[in-house]
Order: C-alpha cells, then structure tokens, then sequence
C-alpha cells in the first residue's frame, strides 16, 4: 500500500499532470495516478529505456515522435475539438518515447564530446 499511495502523491507531480477524472483511465473503479496523455508519456519513457541498448531511433524520427501530441495538444486547446482517451494514450506514448531518445542520444553526444576533449588534452 505504502508504493501505491508514493506512486499517486509524485507521480502527478513528477509530469506536472491535471489528473482530471474524465481524462483518466479507471481499473475497477478507481483512477490511475496519471491522465491517459501522460500515461502514454510514462509507458514511452519506459519502453524506450528498454529499448535503447538495442535501437535509438534517429534524431529527425525522434523529433518527429513529438509531433502528433503536440498537435493533439495544440488542436484541443485552440478549438472545441475534445480527443479521446485512446489517442491521448498514443500521443503521449509517442512523445514520451521520442523526448527520450532525444535525451538519450545527446546524453552520448556530450559524453563523446568530453571525451574527444579529454583524449586531445592527453595527445
């Protein structure tokens, strides 16, 4: 009980998330600590940690990833239009998982930065 209680106190905080009830997903009832956008974004994070030893999309794909909740966002904000539960779910798993793997790959574009730096210093 302690993990569930730490996991619906921070987890809305960590992803800045509204938590409103319509825009939730419901097991048995009871709302998940996340809306259904940032949900998505939280699985896309994860898959991508898991992914990453094995592929990191390329940075155009990765920034590509972003678009489509932006879009969502952008629209929904802009107009009437209300989009649904299921495609909050995907854009936030397509932006969770493309803001990563920009993460990522600058995390080695720095690393060998240094490291390029470091081994002319020793030459």
């Amino acid at each position: 009980m302690r993990v569930r209680s730490w996991l619906y106190r921070w987890l809305p905080i960590v992803f800045g998330c509204h938590c409103r009830e319509d825009r939730s997903f419901h097991i048995r009832g009871a709302r998940l600590p996340l809306c259904a956008r940032c949900t998505g974004e939280l699985v896309g994070i994860l898959l991508c940690l898991l992914s990453a030893p094995f592929l990191l999309p390329p940075v155009p794909l990765a920034l590509g990833l972003l678009v489509p909740m932006v879009l969502d966002g952008g629209v929904q904000a802009l107009t009437p239009y209300e989009s649904g539960n299921l495609r909050r779910l995907v854009t936030g798993l397509l932006f969770g998982y493309g803001l990563t793997a920009l993460f990522l790959c600058s995390t080695v574009w720095v690393f060998r930065f240094g490291m390029d730096i470091g081994a002319s210093l020793t030459a």
